[in-house]
């Protein structure tokens, strides 16, 4: 069957729905893919030792900015919708902004925190800072005690089996877990940004109208989920690690 059997007001909502659904399964199998590397990182956390670090103030920015952008491209959408067309383009240019501002911002926690020790692949013991405060060493849910340099388990009273030599041989598998996650996270960013430009070229060219704006839609949802995925990581991190 061809488009000619429609009318073109048809063609143009079975355009708009074949779009709607492509964005909601872009959508699942992202939320999947986060799920399965959360689920993976607490079964991770029952291992033998697991490191526990302050998250840089970087990251709380970053959050603020990706917020701030779902708010401006919310508004882009309503702005369309009410035919206000000549406003959308300025409203994606401030998320297209924002969005570099979480990216970079993004960037800066991960240098501090290789500054504080935490390497993609790095030992526990690599971890810089004042211990109790800017990070912690725990097993089998337990943190570990720092007394005069040398770790050991809360039952070890008499502090007679230093744990150091043991700890020497020990990955930090929560900081690799902390880069995976936000490094996949960024890298969906990424093509979000990408599709913000494409998004404000279209408006620049007034390609999008109040009737027909389907591919401003998916572009502001997925933004929209972008920010509400980043805001579960954050929790989820502050939280659970």
């Amino acid at each position: 069957m061809n488009t000619g059997t429609f009318t073109p007001e048809e063609d143009l909502q079975r355009r708009s729905d074949a779009r709607r659904m492509l964005t909601r399964l872009i959508i699942f199998a992202i939320v999947m893919f986060f799920a399965g590397l959360t689920s993976a990182y607490v079964v991770s956390m029952s291992g033998n030792y697991w490191v526990k670090f302050e998250l840089p103030d970087a990251f709380t920015i970053s959050t603020v900015a990706i917020l701030l952008g779902s708010v401006t491209a919310q508004l882009a959408l309503w702005s369309a919708g009410r035919g206000k067309m000549g406003v959308v383009p300025v409203l994606l240019a401030a998320t297209l902004v924002l969005g570099g501002v979480f990216a970079w911002f993004q960037f800066k926690g991960w240098g501090d925190l290789v500054k504080r020790g935490n390497f993609v692949v790095g030992r526990v013991l690599d971890n810089t800072g004042t211990y109790g405060k800017d990070w912690t060493l725990s097993r089998g849910g337990e943190t570990l005690v720092l007394e005069n340099g040398n770790f050991y388990a809360p039952s070890d009273g008499p502090r007679a089996r230093p744990l150091n030599a043991d700890l020497d041989e020990q990955r930090n598998t929560a900081g690799s877990y902390f880069y995976v996650l936000t490094a996949s996270h960024l890298a969906h960013m990424f093509f979000g940004l990408a599709a913000l430009v494409v998004m404000l070229g279209m408006a620049l060219m007034g390609r999008y109208t109040q009737q027909d704006h389907v591919g401003l839609w998916s572009g502001v949802i997925y933004w929209h989920f972008l920010g509400g995925l980043w805001v579960y990581l954050l929790l989820f991190l502050r939280t659970v690690h």
